[in-house]
């Protein structure tokens, strides 16, 4: 049987999602309590999330034997485990050829920035004054739409195709919190980052509107620079009728 989770988790605690020899990260973390429950399974994962990245609602799935009908006790099981830095939300029977990543839809991200530096945030924004929220609210709306990304993503990255399409962009202001707030089809590895990079760069006229034309078209590569990790969360993924509802 397969079935899906959704779960939160404080990436500074993690060298990223996906499995590794040393095993410290979420993928090899879960396994691990599967296993004390007598689950061999691998999981599978919606976007893969780097060292440093949380999430609010990562998608996994994974098998289980016939005997663990009560989703609830496993929940409750497994949150007993992972728990503090890993937090299964919820848990349901999927469809056995399910797969969290190739039956998304569409994915969306944040990056959190504040102006209110304080220690107990350092691992969760960036921490930054004086942003131009107006020049930022410009730029971003460039990147929606379908594009070649080749420039907005890590060198090495083994991709059949680097075109993406991004559905939404935005900025929000919440006290002393600005969000910026990504969704689309797939990201490129570091693309949110190095975007993020790039708008921030724009606020500090580092760099031009102008130049992100360029880099975006591909006519020039200005900057590759990436933000740090701890403003980034993968908020949600998107599965069955999301293009209806866009």
């Amino acid at each position: 049987m397969r079935v899906q989770a959704i779960i939160s988790y404080d990436g500074s605690k993690f060298q990223g999602i996906q499995s590794q020899t040393h095993n410290q990260t979420i993928q090899d973390t879960i396994e691990s309590a599967l296993k004390k429950l007598n689950i061999n399974s691998k999981i599978n994962y919606a976007g893969r999330t780097d060292t440093g990245v949380h999430a609010l609602n990562q998608s996994i799935d994974f098998l289980i034997p016939d005997y663990w009908q009560d989703l609830n006790k496993l929940q409750e099981s497994l949150n007993k485990i992972i728990s503090p830095s890993i937090y299964i939300k919820k848990i349901r029977f999927v469809d056995k050829n399910f797969h969290s990543r190739f039956d998304a839809k569409a994915r969306s991200y944040r990056y959190i920035i504040t102006n209110q530096y304080t220690p107990f945030n350092a691992n969760y924004s960036l921490y930054k004054k004086n942003l131009n929220i107006d020049i930022i609210k410009k730029a971003i709306k460039l990147f929606e739409g379908k594009h070649n990304f080749e420039y907005f993503c890590k060198m090495g990255s083994n991709v059949n195709s680097y075109e993406r399409e991004i559905y939404k962009t935005n900025i929000i202001i919440h006290k002393n919190y600005a969000i910026i707030k990504f969704t689309g089809n797939g990201f490129l590895r570091s693309q949110i980052r190095m975007m993020t990079q790039f708008l921030l760069d724009i606020s500090d006229k580092n760099l031009t509107i102008k130049d992100l034309e360029l880099q975006l078209n591909k006519e020039k590569k200005i900057s590759t620079k990436l933000v740090i990790p701890n403003g980034l969360y993968f908020e949600k993924v998107f599965y069955e009728n999301f293009n209806n509802r866009r």
